[in-house]
C-alpha cells in the first residue's frame, strides 16, 4: 500500500493587496499623529523664546546695575558679552554663552530707549514680521 503523500507548505510572502492595506494604515496614522506632534514642537519654540527673553532681561538689568545704564540700540545685546569702548565697571560677561538667536533662527531686536518700557526686547515669532497671532505672534520682554 502507498503511503500518502505529505502535503509540502510552501511559505509564501505577502501579497501586494495586503501590503497596499498595510501602508493605507500607516499612512492614516501618520496623518493624525504628525499634526499633534508639530504642533507641540511649536509650543517649545515658543515657550524656548519665551525663557530666552527672560534671560536676556535679566543680563539686561545686571549689565544696568553695574554700568549705570542699559546698552544702546547701536550698542545692541552683544555689549552683554563683550565689553563697550571706555566702560570700566563693565563686569561681564552677562551670558554664559553667546547672545542666543530666536528659536526661528534670527536674532532678537532690541531697542533702547523702547516703547513700552526702559528697552524693548523681542521677537517676532515664527513668522519674523510684526505682529501675528498663535506661534506667529510676537514674543516680547512688556
Amino acid at each position: 500500500m502507498e503511503q500518502p503523500k505529505s502535503r509540502v507548505h510552501l511559505a509564501r510572502g505577502f501579497t501586494l493587496l495586503e501590503l497596499l492595506v498595510v501602508m493605507v494604515i500607516i499612512g492614516l496614522l501618520a496623518g493624525f499623529v504628525a499634526p499633534r506632534y508639530f504642533a507641540q514642537v511649536g509650543k517649545s519654540q515658543v515657550k524656548v523664546a519665551r525663557a530666552q527673553i527672560d534671560a536676556l532681561d535679566k543680563a539686561l538689568d545686571q549689565f544696568r546695575l553695574d554700568v549705570g545704564r542699559y546698552p544702546t540700540s547701536e550698542e545692541g545685546l552683544r555689549v552683554l558679552v563683550a565689553a563697550p569702548n571706555g566702560e570700566a565697571n563693565w563686569a561681564g560677561p552677562y551670558l554664559k554663552k553667546g547672545v542666543p538667536v530666536d528659536p526661528w533662527g534670527r536674532p532678537y531686536v532690541y531697542q533702547q530707549p523702547g516703547s513700552h518700557a526702559d528697552f524693548d526686547l523681542m521677537s517676532y515669532g515664527k513668522d519674523g514680521r510684526p505682529g501675528g497671532t498663535g506661534e506667529d505672534a510676537d514674543l516680547t520682554n512688556w
